[in-house]
């Protein structure tokens, strides 16, 4: 039996973070845990509060402990911009004896920003909450903490992600 695997997500927003977990379902089947689907779920007016933030990810972090402990695996779709939310998610894996793949989406800032801030929204558009404000997209961007070369990234460019680059990146072709 394969072990199973917690995908965790780094990058701005707008990077492409959404769009590669839906590719890396796809791939695998894993569990798309998306917390801007599960925040909009939760609560009925969402203010991004820190205690709101405390629930959601208290409740993300179980629901993602039990899938693994199921044997599923799991792709946590939001910004582990922090290596201590980082390393809090590897150790709830590997107490459940998965492994963790950590995923980064390099857009250039400029790009995301774009994409966050001023994207249309039409069609099959990411944004439950509809487009970020300037003002929060540099608090997010400006507290992004690089993956360290110890966490072993699979960097991924999120300028025209495809099934077949990702993949590729993660040895599933």
């Amino acid at each position: 039996m394969q072990k199973p695997t917690l995908y965790l997500m780094v990058g701005y927003p707008g990077a492409g973070k959404t769009t590669t977990s839906r590719i890396i379902h796809k791939l695998t089947g894993a569990v798309h845990l998306w917390a801007d689907h599960e925040r909009s779920k939760m609560f009925a007016n969402p203010t991004h509060s820190h205690e709101e933030n405390l629930k959601l990810y208290n409740a993300l972090n179980k629901r993602a402990q039990e899938l693994l402990r199921e044997g599923k695996s799991v792709i946590f779709d939001t910004n582990f911009n922090f290596f201590k939310d980082r390393e809090k998610l590897r150790k709830i894996a590997a107490a459940e004896g998965a492994e963790t793949v950590l995923i980064w989406v390099t857009t250039p800032k400029d790009i995301a920003r774009e994409r966050a801030v001023n994207h249309p929204l039409t069609g099959e558009h990411h944004r439950v909450f509809g487009n970020m404000t300037l003002e929060d997209f540099e608090r997010i961007a400006n507290n992004l903490e690089e993956p360290r070369p110890e966490e072993h990234p699979i960097k991924l460019e999120g300028i025209g992600l495809t099934e077949k680059t990702i993949a590729r990146a993660l040895n599933l072709a």
